[in-house]
């Protein structure tokens, strides 16, 4: 089976080609739900994401608010790096174990990990590709501030992500998400289609 990652800025269409990768029959893990479950009280990382950054990212229900913990990695680089060596590890264990699962159920074309820091957190040579998705940094702002981020902050989340030119230069396969949703599923039909069938070709050698 091929195992794709799927990447690219913050706001830059992930999620919409996350959706139509599965429209079209591809499994896809979610990779940022899979941290926030792990942060969730009882979970492998509340613990120890508690004693890092401390109880007052906690809400009144005892579960971490992600937009304090948010506020406080962004602002702060070593504090981020933090939070990632207790995340990431954890994350890439489950989406192993993820893959092997599917594997083992019957799946022999492709399955995909949704994930912004591929790259950044150097997961990408547990992947045989790597899809990059990317818009203007322009329309990233506008994606941003309808999430209700301000300014500063959207810049602050942007500058933390690896340059989106470096992520297309690395990508195996890139999708430009600045035009119309019938542009970017045109483009999805495509990549999926080489995709399978470079998962066709390995498994007619093995």
């Amino acid at each position: 089976m091929l195992r794709v990652a799927l990447t690219g800025g913050i706001a830059s269409g992930k999620s919409t080609v996350a959706t139509m990768l599965r429209e079209r029959g591809c499994p896809v893990l979610d990779a940022d739900a899979l941290g926030h479950e792990l942060i969730k009280p009882g979970q492998g990382a509340y613990d120890e994401v508690v004693r890092e950054f401390g109880r007052e990212i906690l809400g009144p229900d005892g579960a971490v608010d992600r937009s304090r913990l948010g506020a406080i990695v962004f602002a702060d680089r070593r504090k981020r790096a933090r939070l990632e060596q207790i995340l990431h590890p954890r994350i890439l264990e489950a989406a192993a174990k993820w893959f092997a699962d599917l594997e083992r159920a019957g799946r022999d074309d492709l399955a995909v990990l949704e994930a912004t820091l591929i790259y950044e957190a150097s997961y990408q040579p547990s992947f045989d590709r790597v899809m990059v998705c990317w818009c203007r940094r322009e329309q990233q702002f506008e994606r941003l501030k309808e999430r209700g981020l301000a300014v500063q902050e959207a810049e602050r989340r942007i500058a933390a992500q690896m340059p989106i030119d470096e992520k297309r230069r690395l990508a195996d396969e890139v999708i430009d998400c600045s035009g119309t949703i019938e542009q970017t599923a045109r483009q999805v039909e495509e990549v999926v289609a080489r995709l399978k069938q470079a998962a066709a070709a390995r498994k007619s050698v093995s």
